[in-house]
């Protein structure tokens, strides 16, 4: 197996992740999975899943998308790089099939996944999502599914780049690495690492808001108020890559 790419913050974003699993909570996240912005990117992908086959998602956190699908009656397997996740997945699902690995080099054998879900991972390596990407196709079975999210580059996070510039910053945290992609961009990874893209369509306009400050937000963890969400629907239907927050793209291995 070929050693997992590693950059110049491939570690201390690890160790981030691995503090911010520290502090976070099974229930808040489990709440999280629920709420509607989470549910309707759900219900966009689904339709792509077959329930007799294997599903992977890497880089699955405390595993809230992971017990979701489970109860719906797929079977996923989780993995991620940060084990103090898993031991906290566990610890409020025993029977998760969890598994400690880096998205670079995965522990299975060419051919014998049936999807591969990634959400808001593979934007967090400066070498960038191919290497990731080549590892997933490898791993996926002929006529399997790709299921991705990614950040995009809207207008608020425009603004916050420009804004950041003016003081002299170059990212939010200096040990802590996350990038954006245009729709053209991620498709273009997607195609070069060969899928064929079935779909990709922009999600969560109203957290998109969120960014915006507190007249959009709700009491909670991430959570956005009526006026945010009344908004983001508009925005979906006027203005739906502008203020678009993820990405989600929908790829095919060929058959």
């Amino acid at each position: 197996m070929t050693p997992p790419i590693r950059g110049a913050h491939y570690d201390s974003t690890r160790q981030t992740w691995e503090t911010i699993w520290d502090g976070a909570s099974m229930d808040v996240e489990m709440e999280a999975v629920q709420s509607r912005r989470a549910q309707e990117t759900l219900r966009a992908y689904l339709p792509y899943l077959d329930q007799n086959s294997v599903v992977l998602e890497a880089g699955s956190g405390l595993s809230a998308v992971v017990i979701t699908l489970r109860r719906m009656g797929y079977r996923v397997v989780g993995l991620d790089y940060a084990e103090n996740a898993l031991h906290f997945s566990r610890q409020y699902d025993p029977d998760l099939a969890l598994v400690a690995g880096d998205v670079h080099a995965l522990p299975y054998a060419e051919n014998s996944i049936g999807a591969y879900l990634s959400f808001g991972v593979l934007e967090h390596f400066e070498h960038g999502m191919q290497p990731a990407l080549q590892e997933a196709y490898r791993i996926l079975q002929p006529g399997g599914t790709l299921v991705l999210t990614i950040p995009y580059p809207n207008v608020i996070w425009r603004l916050a780049q420009w804004k950041r510039r003016l003081a002299g910053q170059t990212r939010i945290k200096e040990d802590f690495y996350e990038s954006t992609y245009t729709r053209s961009a991620l498709e273009a990874e997607a195609k070069q690492a060969g899928f064929t893209i079935l779909t990709s369509q922009p999600t969560s306009h109203s957290f998109t808001l969120w960014g915006m400050g507190p007249l959009f937000r709700a009491e909670g963890y991430y959570r956005t108020n009526a006026l945010a969400e009344g908004l983001g629907d508009m925005l979906r239907l006027l203005l739906p890559w502008p203020f678009n927050f993820m990405t989600l793209l929908v790829g095919q291995k060929p058959k």
